[in-house]
């Protein structure tokens, strides 16, 4: 009887690796909130200042650098990962996930993208954060269950920001910096140092 739960637990290991990405570094997370509370703080003391037109490029250019290196930090550590277990960052599941993610980024970014056009940029906190965490629940069930609650979080932390407007930059923060620095850390507590 022992044998045979050993093999169903195997198997359940094998079906989880061959269906799920298992390669996502809590370390990854916490960057990415560093490099977010950065980018916010450089937007709060350096742009919000200028004058409208400055400002828009200037935030713009601040969004995507902060992008680029989270999304560097994620891509490395996550291989590092799947090196240290011998699993291939990039196979089917990878694609899956990069799918239900692309999709909602790539909607709320054009929205986003059409408020600031309009000279709309308070609503741009809400419409990232709320977007961010619609494109996570589509992408969590491909990997760890937390990602589910990570962007369950996100759409609530998006709605206050709504609500409040302007204070979007406050929801901004806490949303992609405090929220991905805890979530990191659980993570690479809970899966990264086994």
């Amino acid at each position: 009887m022992e044998k045979q739960l050993e093999d169903l637990k195997a198997i359940r290991e094998m079906m989880e690796k061959s269906s799920k990405f298992l390669s996502l570094s809590g370390l990854s997370g916490v960057m990415a909130g560093i490099t977010a509370i950065l980018g916010a703080a450089y937007a709060y003391f350096f742009i919000l200042g200028e004058h409208i037109a400055v400002a828009k490029i200037l935030l713009i250019l601040d969004a995507i650098i902060v992008l680029f290196i989270s999304i560097s930090f994620g891509i490395y550590f996550s291989w590092k990962k799947a090196r240290k277990s011998n699993q291939k960052l990039f196979n089917k599941v990878t694609l899956r996930i990069l799918y239900n993610l692309s999709i909602p980024l790539f909607v709320g970014g054009i929205l986003s993208g059409i408020f600031i056009s309009r000279g709309e940029m308070e609503i741009v906190a809400s419409i990232t954060l709320i977007f961010y965490g619609l494109a996570l629940v589509n992408a969590s069930k491909y990997t760890i269950d937390e990602i589910h609650y990570l962007g369950i979080t996100e759409i609530i932390l998006g709605l206050a920001a709504a609500i409040f407007l302007y204070n979007g930059i406050i929801f901004w923060t806490i949303g992609f910096g405090v929220c991905h620095i805890i979530y990191g850390l659980i993570m690479y507590k809970k899966y990264d140092l086994k």
